[in-house]
């Protein structure tokens, strides 16, 4: 198949070599773009490091990077986990996918009260945040990235949907914004039928809810939200 994989880099690129090895033709096309927020680490330590998504460590400089060596690190998922592993990061701890899991494993590893750390987007959910502030711990987020829409419907993905290109056949959603993006972007192309009209792989029931609203056919959404299973689904 020909698949549209549309999450920001650098996630895209290794999503598509999966894909690839599978036998898939990916496009690479990321309707949302990460960019740094320039913020800086808070003063003080801290005894956990909250990771919802690799991005976050993108933005890391040495300086940044070494005053967080050697605090314990919970990532939300093996994938952003295995990010923290290779920026030096831990040790690491990976969760089952979601934030609400991740606050459950902090909370069976380190006492109420312990001060936290969460690297987190502009553009994030109440969880983990919220499990974690009931529970008593004092939470410090700091937003170091922001995912901004692109401007319009990635050129090769607009002539693959208007029949000026080799046809799409289905298209990877990894986030709820990212799915929302790309419906949006395809109807101000005039392209939203033949988006409708594909295959949509999500991560998880809520990446797929702005499709599902909008009356398009959810073909596959992993039990678990973990990329393993979500291409084990294009089979």
């Amino acid at each position: 198949m020909r698949i549209w994989v549309s999450r920001p880099e650098p996630g895209a690129a290794r999503t598509a070599a999966r894909l690839t090895r599978l036998g898939h033709a990916p496009l690479v096309a990321p309707v949302l773009e990460s960019r740094p927020t320039g913020a800086r680490l808070p003063d003080g330590t801290f005894a956990g490091l909250l990771l919802t998504s690799a991005a976050a460590l993108d933005t890391l400089g040495a300086d940044a990077a070494a005053r967080l060596a050697g605090i314990p690190v919970f990532a939300v998922g093996a994938r952003t986990a295995e990010a923290a592993v290779r920026a030096g990061l831990g040790p690491v701890t990976a969760g089952p996918g979601d934030a609400a899991a991740l606050a459950r494993l902090i909370a069976g590893a380190l006492p109420a009260g312990t001060r936290l750390l969460h690297l987190a987007g502009a553009d994030r959910k109440p969880e983990p945040a919220a499990t974690l502030a009931h529970a008593g711990y004092d939470l410090c987020v700091r937003v170091v990235y922001a995912a901004e829409p692109v401007a319009a419907l990635p050129e090769p993905v607009a002539a693959a949907l208007g029949g000026l290109a080799p046809a799409l056949h289905a298209a990877l959603h990894y986030s709820r914004r990212s799915a929302a993006t790309a419906l949006a972007l395809a109807r101000d192309a005039g392209r939203a039928e033949p988006f409708g009209a594909i295959r949509h792989y999500c991560l998880s029931e809520d990446v797929a809810v702005p499709l599902a609203t909008a009356g398009i056919p959810i073909h596959f959404v992993p039990e678990r939200p973990g990329e393993d299973d979500l291409l084990a689904g294009l089979d």
